[in-house]
């Protein structure tokens, strides 16, 4: 029993170091374009303010689903070291008994 407790510890180990060591990439459109400087060349008007208004939109809610998905991994990532913190515990709570 105490193998099999070792085991499935190693292996909790195994895969939680394993997806830490895998970041997904954050791809980020540049935040100025070549439409930008075509726009500068001629006088301000509503509409060139209003697309670049819907541009920075975008671009704090594409920022925004980044920082959602970070703190998903953090708030997993906690969770795990609560698992293990646990899990190191009960392995000395089984060592006393021994």
């Amino acid at each position: 029993m105490r193998a099999l407790f070792l085991v499935s510890l190693f292996a909790f180990f195994a895969l939680a170091s394993s997806n830490a060591q895998s970041p997904a990439p954050v791809l980020m459109r540049p935040v100025t374009s070549a439409p930008a400087a075509v726009a500068t060349s001629r006088p301000a008007s509503s509409t060139g303010i209003a697309a670049d208004s819907k541009e920075t939109m975008e671009l704090l809610q594409a920022m925004q689903a980044t920082n959602a998905e970070t703190i998903r991994k953090q708030e997993a990532a906690l969770q795990t070291l609560d698992a293990l913190q646990k899990a190191a515990e009960d392995i000395k709570i089984f060592s006393k008994r021994g």
